[in-house]
């Protein structure tokens, strides 16, 4: 179509329909020209936020916060990747320590469970899959369940979570995300949001 409108345009290839090749042809430049434009911000967005959260910040610095803390940084890592999401843990929170909301308005609902021994630490069990599965859909209203931990999950836990659809961050995963990958390009069956922070940013300009 676009050597179709050059050729209509220039004259070097004399189009037997002019009229039609001007009605088709300018909606299609129009739609080409917003993707490009949209692709270039999108790109630009991503060069520019690609290591902005947790400045040299690894799985060891991790270890050493309090949970507190570790709520905080999840809350930073989701942030990062363009939700809204703010950290709601304490003694009242519904088994969810942080709840995000991406660009496709999807929610999540985030548990936190910090081991100060890292992979060493106590495992996290089936018991807490369970949990965040009774309280995230009906609770929370989210999308996705999730469990982020600096350690391990145990030998239950993961076929369970598979099995009710609780995704599990756990340090190797943690590690890739904190390197700066998004969260949807480590998890299973989560496709990443349509839109994009550049989008919103371009349609509030």
């Amino acid at each position: 179509m676009l050597g179709l409108l050059a050729g209509r345009w220039t004259g070097w290839w004399p189009s037997p329909y002019p009229d039609a090749v001007d009605l088709v042809g300018v909606p299609v430049l129009l739609t080409y020209a917003v993707w490009m434009q949209q692709r270039i911000d999108r790109d630009r967005w991503n060069a520019t936020h690609k290591d902005s959260s947790l400045p040299e910040m690894s799985l060891e610095d991790l270890d050493g916060v309090d949970h507190e803390e570790f709520e905080f940084a999840v809350r930073d890592l989701l942030r990062r990747d363009g939700l809204a999401a703010e950290r709601v843990g304490g003694a009242n929170d519904d088994v969810c320590d942080v709840r995000g909301v991406d660009l496709d308005r999807r929610i999540w609902a985030v548990q936190c469970k910090h081991r100060r021994d890292g992979r060493r630490g106590d495992a996290v069990d089936v018991r807490v899959v369970r949990e965040l599965k009774g309280t995230a859909g009906e609770v929370h209203k989210a999308t996705f369940a999730l469990i982020v931990t600096n350690g391990k999950f145990t030998s239950k836990a993961v076929p369970s979570a598979r099995r009710l659809g609780v995704h599990l961050v756990d340090r190797d995963l943690l590690g890739q995300w904190v390197s700066g990958r998004p969260l949807w390009e480590l998890l299973q069956r989560v496709p990443p949001p349509l839109r994009h922070p550049a989008d919103r940013r371009r349609a509030t300009a």
